[in-house]
Order: C-alpha cells, then structure tokens, then sequence
C-alpha cells in the first residue's frame, strides 16, 4: 500500500459493546457498527477475538451498543478501551450506565442512544468475528452530535506533550491512545501496553 495513512480517511463512529454472561457485565470501546438493512432492521460489528465482549456475545447471541457522543470524556475510553475484562469490573464504581428490557447495560454517560441487538449469524473474519444481528429494541439518550474517530482524534485524545529538555531517545506516538516509546527504534513486533494496538499504529515524534 502507498500510504497506509489512507485508510484514516475513512468515517468511522465509536460505540461501546456491551454484553452479559452468567453475573458478569462487560463493554469495549470498537468503530465497526453499522446499518446493513433496513427491512428487516439488522446491523453488522466486528468483534476483535481478543475481547471477553467478543466471547459473551459468541456464547449468549445479544448485545447493546452504546453510541458514543461528542460530550464523552477521555475517561470513558481509559474504562472501557484501555484495560481488558478478563482482569477489571469495567463497571465497578461506574454510575453512568442502565439495565435494559434484555438484561444487558448500555451506558448513559457521554453517549446519545443505544440498540439492543440479536445475533443471527457469525462469520470468522481471523482476527475477528463479525455479527449480522437483528436490532430488537433502542431510544435516544441526548441531542449531541455522534463522535466519530476524526473528532475523538482531534478534540478528545490527549495530545502528546514537548519534553521538558532535550531527549538523545527518540520517541513514536500511537496515534490510537497517545502512548509514547522511547528508544533508540521502535520494534516490528511492539504492542502498545495501553490499547493494544501494533507498531504500525504508531508514528515517530520529530
């Protein structure tokens, strides 16, 4: 490919995925809703096996999407993007979130309506799984406008900060989360420690 950068011109909105299995709740943050028909009403997301939202919805065969708004704080992506199910109760001290009619949470806080969906089939994509669900059930929450990924870049993430004194490292910014390595190259194989995402997400700060 050319320029890999290309593929950040392409629009996309940010969701939280929420799912439920046996007591345990569980969201993540992910970009890949969409409306596929109209009639009957069905959306598709791909889910990074990775996530333990990916395995409760595999296993129970629903979800609920939160939709993300330009009123959502960083905080919401540290909780629900940046630290993995298997290890945290997302949800433990976290009042911005209902129960809703399918047992499931959507969050409340920063978002601007939420669907409850029922999945049809699931197609293995590798990496990911993607769901073709049925949507049963939703409702508006707030009148703010959608967040896409463009604007969560631009006005949410937190901008690299200048050192203080001059560095002899260089350093790559992952232009998903902000995380910053310092060294003397940035390795092939790197993963950031904070969203997972692979060295080719990051870029070298001049």
């Amino acid at each position: 490919m050319k320029n890999e950068n290309a593929m950040y011109a392409l629009t996309y909105g940010l969701f939280i995925l929420t799912a439920r299995q046996g007591k345990q709740d569980n969201g993540c943050i992910i970009n890949t809703v969409g409306q596929v028909t109209i009639t009957p009403n069905r959306v598709t997301v791909a889910v990074d096996k990775a996530n333990l939202t990916h395995d409760m919805i595999a296993a129970t065969g629903i979800f609920t999407v939160s939709i993300l708004s330009e009123a959502a704080g960083f905080d919401l992506f540290r909780r629900f993007g940046f630290q993995s199910g298997r290890d945290q109760d997302k949800f433990a001290g976290f009042d911005g979130a209902r129960r809703g009619d399918n047992g499931l949470l959507y969050v409340t806080e920063g978002t601007n309506a939420w669907i409850s969906c029922k999945v049809v089939s699931q197609t293995d994509l590798g990496t990911h799984t993607l769901f073709l669900a049925d949507v049963l059930d939703g409702d508006m929450l707030s009148t703010a406008p959608s967040l896409t990924y463009a604007y969560y870049h631009a006005h949410i993430k937190p901008k690299p900060q200048a050192p203080k004194e001059p560095r002899e490292k260089k350093r790559w910014v992952c232009k998903v989360c902000g995380y910053i390595y310092e060294g003397d190259a940035l390795p092939a194989d790197f993963i950031c420690p904070i969203c997972k995402h692979p060295a080719s997400d990051f870029e070298e700060l001049k």
